[in-house]
């Protein structure tokens, strides 16, 4: 038996360097190895201090989805230095944020830019219109699968998963009043023409009732905008750029009828009976979900109150702005406050195909007249509204798309940007996200990843679990065989904080 001479020191681990080295010499262990160990250990101790911290943080998520997909030079990563062709005709202004500049057409985004986390990397190898591959977990998507939402290839959407996940948790026997995966303004893709819908937000393989629940938007646009697809023009009437102020939602698309005197005492009566019938059903355990939802969607007050925005002051209504989109994010905050779990607002196509944020021409036109404000003035109002409410920091709010936009403009009338995912730039906030942080970075020219490159499956990864979902939960396939909640990715801890 050897021994070392010498004074003890004693090292972080709380063992002796004399202790590390009989051991070393017993099992052809070097100092650095035993460090080596330590240090992987105290890692791993690190990691488990910050899913006790962060895990389950988020009590809801609000996801703003901007189908199309804006221009990630025109957003949050623009490159004031580059070409013209390039960085374009629109300039940089401060935001709150230091170091992340944002779009001269974003004011009121740049006073909440504080709130958020800027993800500048995103990456992945499919330039498509894929909602599907940005918002399940489906490990691919093709063309062929975009334009059908009941292939069987796909996976079921992210808020199909939350509500598949609070029935096993017991949600649904306890008979929540307010479902927990509805979506704003109109199914989607309900509203272009010449085209079957397109995949997306559809429950695939968990069945139909995990489905989101569509709202029905109730109002007139009062404003006009004229996009081009290809040689084709439309002049029509744009509820995302300008409504009534009398807009309000309901659930299942059906409208509300002129109501007389006397159809109104008969709806009353109606109204209590089914009142009647429900305290009797909830005397009895749970019954099928379809019944479930009918129960819950005749008889609960919640829903309706929530999406009926013309309750709100004035005030609140004017800050989020008289359009489609603002009004939807407005809802989907008292759609939050009322219990619901997973909310999804969509800034859609309307009449042409390939409108929304598909900006391969009149792109700067439209970034002007139709986009920008509108998402300026929703975005920032949710923000600072859940802030002063105190929900911000359990509510995640999430600015996703299918992709980017190429860093060169083409030469199509009012400029364009075509499709592009080798990066593109998402934004979080709130539900546990760090306050005021920019993650990632790309080239001079906004077109490649150079730092930090993420998947659209670690955005999905971060969100369950900052809703508070084992990422190794497995969800059943048709046949019963489990699946995971996603293909890949992992969780941005360094997005929270």
């Amino acid at each position: 038996m050897w021994q070392v001479l010498g004074q003890p020191k004693r090292l972080c681990s709380g063992l002796t360097r004399r202790d590390w080295l009989r051991v070393g010499a017993v099992a052809g262990l070097t100092l650095a190895d035993a460090l080596r160990q330590s240090a992987q250990q105290r890692s791993a101790a690190s990691a488990l201090t910050t899913r006790d911290r962060w895990f389950g943080r988020a009590r809801s998520c609000i996801l703003l989805f901007l189908y199309g997909s804006p221009s990630q030079l025109e957003l949050a990563d623009m490159k004031p230095q580059a070409p013209l062709e390039i960085r374009g005709e629109l300039r940089p202004i401060r935001s709150t944020l230091p170091g992340c500049d944002v779009c001269e057409l974003l004011p009121c985004t740049s006073r909440v830019m504080h709130l958020v986390t800027v993800v500048r990397s995103v990456t992945h190898p499919y330039p498509i219109h894929g909602v599907a591959y940005a918002t399940t977990g489906v490990p691919v998507i093709d063309v062929a699968m975009e334009l059908a939402p009941n292939d069987h290839r796909h996976w079921p959407f992210i808020g199909s998963v939350v509500a598949w996940l609070e029935q096993q948790r017991g949600a649904g026997a306890r008979r929540k009043p307010v479902p927990d995966n509805i979506a704003l303004p109109f199914p989607f893709s309900s509203q272009r023409r010449g085209e079957v819908p397109r995949a997306g937000p559809y429950p695939a393989f968990l069945g139909r009732p995990y489905a989101p629940l569509f709202t029905q938007f109730h109002g007139r646009a009062n404003r006009t905008v004229t996009k081009t697809l290809n040689n084709e023009s439309e002049t029509l009437a744009e509820p995302y750029v300008g409504i009534e102020p009398d807009a309000y939602f309901t659930l299942g698309g059906v409208a509300e009828p002129d109501i007389t005197l006397d159809r109104l005492d008969r709806r009353r009566s109606l109204l209590e009976q089914l009142e009647q019938a429900r305290r009797q059903r909830d005397q009895r355990d749970s019954g099928d979900p379809y019944r479930e939802l009918a129960y819950t969607l005749l008889t609960a007050p919640q829903v309706r109150t929530a999406l009926d925005v013309r309750q709100e002051p004035a005030k609140v209504r004017e800050s989020y702005g008289h359009t489609l989109f603002g009004q939807s994010c407005l809802a989907a905050r008292r759609l939050v406050e009322a219990g619901c779990r997973f909310v999804t607002v969509f800034w859609d196509e309307y009449g042409l195909a390939g409108s929304g944020w598909d900006t391969h021409w009149d792109h700067y036109p439209r970034l002007r007249q139709e986009l920008m404000p509108g998402f300026d003035r929703g975005f920032a109002a949710l923000l600072q509204d859940l802030d002063q409410r105190g929900l911000l920091d359990e509510t995640l709010v999430l600015v996703l798309s299918e992709h980017g936009r190429t860093p060169k403009l083409n030469s199509n009338k009012g400029g364009g940007r075509d499709h592009w995912s080798q990066a593109y730039t998402v934004l979080l906030a709130g539900g546990g996200v760090s306050r005021g942080k920019v993650i990632g970075k790309t080239d001079a020219i906004g077109g490649s990843v150079v730092d930090r490159p993420v998947s659209p499956k670690d955005i999905l990864a971060t969100a369950y679990y900052l809703l508070g979902y084992d990422l190794e939960t497995t969800i059943p396939d048709r046949t019963g065989r489990p699946m995971p909640l996603l293909s890949s990715g992992t969780v941005l801890h360094d997005a929270l904080g």
